[in-house]
């Protein structure tokens, strides 16, 4: 086994050892690190002095990495909102990678808008100002309480950015836009505002790309002829959803020959009553638990909150976003405790998403028949219970990688599981600090690499583990693994230094 793939197997357990020290990651930015230093910026919680440290490095690909970190406090990474290189901003302004983080945090409104009104792409070159605007449009990083905080901002660009999201505006926000003494400002407020003008949604929607206009068909406000012309083209679906339908079209809707469209139909808040009563007897079940859940969407808040739930099923991994502070634009505390002691599981789900219930219903739900309810809850919910994110975790495959970054995840308890038949499984239950033996010898790389990262290692033998390419990494992630020592293998690492890993008389590495 040549010296280089230990050095890299040491370099990369170092760079991710809890216990490393801001002077030992630091040494990790340096050039004969190659491409572990960005990975380090990238995938991990940061120090202080190394977040300092990136910042100001000369290589933009290191303070690239840094704007993409998910771990550190976005507030520390403000000055990259002005970095040299426009392809850091851009990292900034979208770092998701796909596929999609499941949480989507917010960026804060100073970074904001230092990036929506930036002047140039930055000093190389290589994007637009706009290019980077757009990216930070689809990265789901501005919460809508922004678009509301810039409608009365003193910058006219700012107040323009909110009109992007015309509808989380209010009624007065809307109208003040409109009015606003500034005649950019008016003109795109004008151009947002034509999703409420039936006539200009008519005139416009044969220039929108076909792609996009059943959106369009989904929340403007629709011409008769228009409708009509859904109709005429069985392209109903936008319909069913939109709350501008007319009455008579809704009636039509609800007697559709095509389930799904009755479906979509049979919880709408404006649904009358004896629509109500036909839909709960349909012969499709979806359709009659739709409409079951009828007295529960009193408003369209309510209905969209239901709707994002349904149909998403266990295995869902779509990005958490933020809930918005906004209470407007939220059903009430009172409504989501209905939900979580309502017999139906839909309701029950749409419970478990909501951050804010009671710890008591917390506590009930976290023991629901029904699978969906318990994983929505343990990624929601910042109580769901330790036993709940570890069964989600043995059960559901799909969902392991996000659970481990959930700050209540066990860290401890988890020993039972050593024996489990999964090897994701075994690894987990390998690295559980409690566990007397930690199986280092184990078939599976994986399960290796975590037992030999397990605390209770004595330095002592880590040595040993250090030297042996199966479990060199996880040795060297170790946190008992003293910092001196961390010192000592980058300088044979980045330094070239002729000292052996591990003290004379140790077993040579031997081949995996």
């Amino acid at each position: 086994m040549s010296d280089g793939f230990l050095h890299e197997l040491w370099l990369r357990g170092v760079a991710f050892n809890p216990a490393a020290t801001s002077d030992v990651l630091i040494r990790l930015m340096d050039q004969a690190a190659g491409e572990l230093g960005q990975l380090m910026c990238k995938d991990r919680d940061l120090p202080d002095a190394v977040i300092h440290a990136a910042l100001r490095h000369t290589e933009w690909r290191i303070r690239g990495a840094l704007a993409r970190n998910q771990h550190v406090d976005p507030s520390r990474l403000a000055p990259l909102a002005t970095d040299p290189s426009g392809l850091v901003r851009a990292r900034l302004a979208n770092p998701h990678l796909r596929p999609w983080p499941r949480w989507v945090r917010p960026l804060p409104d100073d970074i904001l808008v230092t990036l929506l009104t930036a002047q140039d792409g930055g000093e190389d070159g290589k994007v637009t100002a706009n290019e980077i605007i757009w990216e930070l449009d689809s990265s789901r990083q501005i919460p809508l309480s922004f678009f509301r905080s810039m409608a009365g901002h003193e910058d006219p660009a700012l107040r323009i950015r909110a009109t992007w999201r015309w509808k989380s505006l209010t009624p007065a926000q809307q109208a003040g836009l409109l009015d606003d003494p500034d005649p950019a400002v008016r003109e795109a407020a004008q151009d947002r505002n034509w999703e409420l003008a039936p006539e200009r949604v008519e005139a416009e929607l044969p220039s929108i790309r076909p792609s996009s206009r059943p959106a369009v068909l989904g929340r403007c406000a629709l011409s008769p002829a228009l409708v009509e012309q859904c109709f005429a083209d069985d392209t109903v679906h936008p319909l069913a959803r939109n709350p501008h339908t007319p009455a008579d079209a809704v009636a039509r809707l609800a007697r559709h020959p095509e389930a799904k469209v009755r479906e979509m139909v049979a919880a709408r808040p404006d649904l009358g009553p004896d629509l109500v009563a036909e839909l709960r007897e349909d012969p499709d079940e979806d359709v009659r638990m739709r409409a079951r859940l009828h007295p529960f969407p009193r408003t369209w808040v309510e209905y969209d909150v239901i709707d994002r739930v349904i149909g998403h099923g266990p295995e869902c991994i779509c990005p958490i976003t933020e809930p918005d502070p906004d209470p407007a634009t939220v059903p009430s505390p009172d409504w989501f405790a209905a939900c979580a002691v309502s017999g139906e599981p839909v309701l029950r789900r749409v419970a478990a998403s909501w951050s804010g219930l009671p710890a008591a219903l917390v506590g009930t739900l976290a023991q629901d028949d029904d699978e969906e309810v318990r994983i929505r809850l343990a990624f929601n919910h910042p109580l769901a219970p330790p036993h709940l994110l570890l069964d989600v975790f043995v059960t559901r495959p799909d969902h392991r990688s996000d659970l481990l970054t959930l700050p209540g995840f066990p860290r401890t308890g988890r020993t039972h599981l050593i024996g489990h038949p999964d090897p994701e499984v075994r690894a987990l239950a390998a690295a559980d600090p409690t566990l007397p033996e930690p199986p280092v010898d184990d078939a599976d790389e994986a399960v290796r690499r975590a037992a030999a990262a397990n605390p209770r290692l004595t330095p002592e033998a880590l040595e040993t583990l250090l030297a042996d390419p199966r479990t060199a990494e996880g040795a060297a992630a170790n946190p008992s693994l003293p910092v001196a020592r961390m010192h000592a293998l980058l300088d044979r690492c980045l330094n070239g230094a002729a000292t052996p890993p591990t003290a004379a008389g140790r077993r040579e590495a031997t081949p995996a």
